[in-house]
């Protein structure tokens, strides 16, 4: 029987075989719905398949395989676009359709294809060299790529499935146009770098110049005759690349520069061009400030449209901002004096529209109420669809449906009585009013997820009707096949709420335990912002599930910090990322004990992985009276080594927070350790530091300089060097073998 590490690594996590990355619409033949897949739950390659939502067919499109899979050499640009996105799989792993989704243009081992969608014929068209991020214009007849830092254009005058021509459009010696930079994808969520006009006949291109972010090297020394890789790394306190937008005329070339004060607003966050205006979405360097901007293309000129701020920063949410049919603005904005913890709400023109407690994570579409013909049925009158955690629940993110007409007769039920009319929680494959299915509208997915299973449900539907008065609504439900392998174990989490704070956790005990005698205790916590363990799904505790089948109660908690309890909450960090969070680690485990008393609190370890690192070297450095052990992975250790946006965010300018910076790192400038309690001679602490050498994102500084003052302090531990290994370990061997090796070393420290 195949072990669970095993499995685990080689359906990287499960993920393979899961439909992901859709694009519903109505094409001139109907409903369809393009998505990626890979063949089986074992196999890394993934391919473009289309689905018709009338009928419940579905076929490939393409199969990469065909295509030569991934072999070639990736772009650096594409390796680090994955990196970002954490993608583990290879083949078509991203594409782009023209907007009556008659052609979709993707890369493959750095070359572009573009494929007819009514027909499925692949083209390959020539490029000036490897390809990134491919976009077609809105009509087809244009594609857009990045490579060699320039931004070039395939023009198919003879149709989509011929090869055309490449020309540059525009490039420039040391500056790269069209590209995300490294602040934008890893922290802003921005993982492109141009946007077409409506009418096809112009972009909108990120003009980026990194000379000024500090060049650090990565390298490789078991292989130390290969090249050092240099990285732009934009580290806390250090110079940002400087990102400015401009309008390229794709005829002429012509570029007008968009204006903005760039030296007050530096992240360009997020920008939005299509049938509504130019959006710019801007912060200034401490984050604390949101302002979005509309932008006349032809001069450049910007008008200011909304802004909005927060003493400690603005949370910059996905799908916020967009605009309504009507022109009305939807924004994703914090109000601290609702609810106990504030509230993320979503605002129509700044005004609230969702209630006290209702945490909006994303917003995912703004429809109007529409005729079978396409025609706006009432100005002011559509539905607004979001995820969003509910007060009471913060381990779910469940999607709501908010109905903007009103003048509705009989409002919406919801699923949770709490909520007020005109908002509901959605459930899968009843996502339907009267209004919405009399109105034309593209197909929608969902992707469920429950505690009790561990592979997600993919429900597609589309409603339809047509013109003729009084003809019944048809309604098409189907579910996509999910191909994941199912796992070789069930997990069984005892779902918490612990201590004065409520924190939210989850306890697993061995799958076979009989009831008697007691268990060591092993935290795995991430336990930082931006990141929540402790869900309402079954897949999130299958790893756990495993490390408690090898003789541990296994503990996972959210504290200050995470998401989905409110801004309040999360602000709970702001100026130190070492107190709350190790506070609520510890208060959780003596809460937990009370409830379970068979947990020892004489053998505790804890584990973690990036910030989960971080906190676990935290806890064995700080309280060694409580933990025993501790495996650090990737942690950052330093946080003046960590990059701007996402550091500064919580802890401001290392200029002005000297004294924040000290706090919340574990080594200082000069390499000793800061605020560490004294280990008992006769029983330290165990700790095991784990790091990926080619890591981009926490650098492997971070250990090495950890390992160094430990050293230099007399203090025993171990470190694993992991060659060639990034942050994400894709590599099925390591990504195995990690597992398995930390398992070896808790049972041996904890005896």
């Amino acid at each position: 029987m195949t072990s669970f590490p095993r499995q685990h690594a080689r359906t990287r996590r499960f993920t393979l075989g899961v439909p992901r990355a859709f694009t519903p619409t109505v094409g001139p033949d109907g409903p369809i719905v393009l998505f990626l897949r890979t063949d089986a739950g074992d196999d890394p390659v993934t391919h473009l398949w289309q689905h018709d939502p009338s009928t419940g067919a579905t076929s490939k499109l393409v199969d990469a395989r065909d295509l030569g899979g991934d072999d070639g050499p990736l772009p650096a640009e594409e390796r680090a676009r994955r990196e970002r996105a954490r993608e583990q799989a290879g083949g078509i792993v991203a594409y782009a359709v023209d907007d009556a989704c008659t052609m979709a243009a993707f890369g493959l081992a750095g070359r572009l294809y573009s494929v007819e969608v009514a027909t499925g014929r692949v083209a390959e068209h020539p490029t000036a060299g490897p390809v990134f991020d491919p976009r077609p214009s809105p009509d087809g007849a244009t594609i857009a790529y990045h490579a060699g830092d320039g931004l070039h254009l395939v023009d198919l005058t003879d149709g989509p499935a011929t090869a055309g021509t490449t020309r540059p459009l525009v490039v420039e010696d040391g500056v790269a146009w069209g590209r995300a930079e490294f602040i934008a994808a890893e922290e802003m969520r921005r993982s492109r770098g141009f946007w077409w006009s409506s009418d096809g006949t112009r972009l909108a291109a990120a003009r980026v110049d990194e000379r000024r972010v500090p060049r650090w090297t990565i390298a490789d020394p078991a292989k130390p005759w290969t090249p050092a890789v240099d990285h732009r790394y934009p580290a806390a306190g250090a110079d940002n690349a400087d990102v400015s937008l401009w309008v390229v005329d794709v005829g002429s070339g012509e570029r007008t520069e968009v204006t903005w004060d760039r030296e007050r607003d530096e992240y360009l966050a997020h920008v939005a061009w299509g049938e509504d205006p130019l959006t710019l979405l801007l912060q200034p360097r401490d984050q604390r400030t949101a302002t979005v901007l509309t932008t006349d293309p032809a001069t450049g000129a910007t008008e200011l449209v909304r802004s909005w701020s927060d003493d400690a920063w603005v949370e910059l949410v996905p799908g916020s901002p967009t605009w309504l049919h009507d022109g009305r603005l939807l924004t994703v904005e914090d109000r601290l004096a609702l609810g106990t913890d504030g509230t993320r709400v979503l605002c129509v023109d700044g005004e609230p529209v969702t209630p006290a407690g209702l945490q909006v994570r994303e917003v995912l579409a703004a429809h109007a109420w529409r005729t079978p013909h396409g025609e706006v049925l009432d100005d002011r009158a559509g539905v607004i669809e979001l995820l969003a955690s509910p007060a009471d629940d913060p381990t779910r993110i469940d999607a709501y449906e908010l109905d903007l007409d009103p003048a509705r007769p009989e409002p919406l039920r919801s699923e949770t009585a709490s909520l007020p009319a005109g908002i509901r929680r959605v459930v899968p494959g009843r996502r339907s009013s009267s209004r919405a299915a009399a109105a034309l509208a593209a197909p929608w997915v969902e992707t469920t997820m429950t505690l009790a299973g561990t592979a997600p449900t993919v429900t597609v539907g589309w409603s339809h009707r047509t013109s003729q008065p009084g003809h019944d609504v048809d309604l098409h439900v189907h579910h996509l096949e999910v191909v994941a392998e199912t796992p070789v174990l069930e997990a069984h989490p005892r779902m918490l709420t612990l201590g004065d704070r409520g924190l939210r956790a989850a306890l697993l005990l061995p799958t076979d335990d009989d009831g008697t005698g007691t268990l060591p205790v092993l935290l795995d916590p991430y336990g930082g912002p931006h990141a929540q363990r402790v869900l309402a799904a079954g897949s999130a505790y299958l790893t756990p599930q495993w490390l408690a089948d090898q003789g541990f109660a296994v503990l996972i908690v959210d504290g200050r910090g995470s998401p989905g309890r409110g801004p309040r909450w999360e602000r709970a960090v702001h100026h130190d990322l070492a107190t709350p969070v190790l506070e609520d680690q510890i208060d959780a485990l003596h809460a937990a004990a009370a409830l379970e008393p068979r947990l020892d609190l004489d053998r505790v370890a804890i584990r973690g992985w990036s910030f989960g690192g971080y906190l676990a070297a935290l806890a064995v450095l700080s309280r060694p009276d409580v933990f025993k052990a501790a495996v650090a992975g990737a942690p950052v250790t330093d946080w003046h080594l960590y990059d701007t946006h996402y550091t500064e965010r919580y802890l401001g300018h290392p200029e002005e927070q000297p004294d924040v910076y000290r706090r919340s790192s574990l080594v200082d400038d000069d390499g000793r350790l800061l605020d560490a309690a004294d280990w008992p001679d006769d029983a330290p602490p165990q700790l095991l530091l784990i790091h990926g050498l080619a890591d981009d994102n926490v650098v492997a500084a971070h250990s090495l300089q950890l390992s160094a003052a430990l050293l230099a302090d007399g203090r025993p531990h171990r470190f694993l060097p992991l060659s060639g290994v990034t942050h994400m370990t894709p590599q099925e061997i390591v990504a195995e073998r990690l597992l398995t090796e930390q398992v070896a070393f808790l049972r041996d420290a904890l005896g």
